[in-house]
């Protein structure tokens, strides 16, 4: 659109699909040269881009570790650069839905569900924390456990498997991990799913943990699968929960609040103004559309540039002011200098 020249380094674990839509990009008449695709190990394909002098942007999506390095890199190498480069990224998010005891149960069961496990949980903006009042957990965790059963998991070209495989060998040893850790600990129990098979593909269950401990690692830590904690409050600690919920995690990518009360909907919606670069009310935490719905995460999930909209494509613009005089001065002597 704008004329550029663009590098495009897909994930190693995602190469295939990549490879697709870039056909379907030169079969729609994108010119060549355009955007060049170019898949590889990370520093194979990095390291000769950052350490070019015609670097003019980043625009990342990854893990907050590997930003901090390219960020860094790009900070070392800055005198080699013809221009100061943008630098964008989205990282990490430990994504929470935070339920009221008004909230709608019957909502707020259906939204969870998709928000924890469509896509294996391997979404960004995933649900991997829960938050729900006392009063309304019982009737919640009835209905919840009952639809989590009913799940799916199998190969994707059958339809009705809500769940597909985990995408590698090195997901499903991290997925599997933290399922581990919580079937071992004393202040947590796994109250659904917890299986896992990597006999055919990679496939972990459904799994949902309980926790007494607000701050139990699968509260706190980015696990990108099909893993749900929740933390049942009292309806009394309504807004220490609130504060729980903000400085639990370093992530502000998406968060989801549930209640029918107003009142409540707002001071949600002004607590959490610097906890979810994308947030949401009554509505699961995922699903943000393209040229609809901007998205983008601050605080350690990235620079919050919203992706899918204009603001996106404001970033990478250089503006050029441009002036023309018609009639120009015959004095260089300002009417202020005259004597009186």
């Amino acid at each position: 659109m704008c004329g550029n020249v663009a590098l495009w380094k897909p994930s190693t674990e995602s190469v295939y699909s990549n490879y697709f839509f870039m056909k379907l990009l030169k079969e729609a008449g994108m010119p060549d040269g355009v955007i060049n695709f170019l898949p590889g190990e990370g520093a194979d394909v990095g390291d000769p881009v950052l350490n070019n002098k015609h670097l003019s942007g980043l625009h990342f999506t990854g893990s907050v570790g590997t930003f901090n390095h390219l960020w860094k890199t790009i900070g070392e190498n800055i005198d080699l650069y013809n221009t100061y480069p943008r630098v964008v990224g989205e990282t990490g998010g430990k994504d929470f839905i935070f339920a009221h005891n008004s909230a709608n149960v019957n909502d707020l069961v259906v939204a969870s569900l998709r928000a924890a496990f469509e896509y294996q949980g391997q979404k960004c903006s995933a649900a991997s924390r829960m938050y729900i009042a006392d009063s309304i957990w019982s009737e919640f965790r009835e209905k919840f456990l009952a639809e989590v059963a009913e799940v799916k998991v199998g190969d994707v070209e059958d339809f009705s498997n809500f769940m597909g495989a985990v995408i590698s060998r090195k997901a499903f040893d991290k997925i599997s991990g933290y399922i581990d850790y919580a079937k071992e600990a004393d202040d947590a129990e796994i109250i659904a799913g917890g299986g896992y098979d990597d006999s055919e593909g990679y496939f972990v269950e459904p799994t949902v943990i309980l926790t007494t401990n607000p701050k139990f690692k699968t509260m706190q830590e980015e696990i990108f699968g099909p893993v749900l904690t929740i933390y049942v409050y009292k309806d009394e600690d309504f807004e220490e929960t609130l504060e729980l919920c903000d400085s639990t995690s370093p992530f502000a990518l998406t968060g989801a609040v549930f209640a029918r009360d107003r009142h409540v909907i707002k001071m949600m919606s002004d607590r959490f103004r610097q906890t979810a670069g994308n947030f949401y009310i009554n509505e699961k935490p995922t699903g943000a559309i393209v040229n609809q719905q901007p998205f983008g995460g601050s605080r350690k999930s990235g620079t919050n540039d919203k992706a899918g909209s204009v603001i996106n494509m404001l970033r990478w613009m250089s503006a050029r002011a441009i002036k023309e005089v018609t009639v120009a001065p015959k004095d260089w002597r300002y009417p202020y200098m005259r004597e009186k």
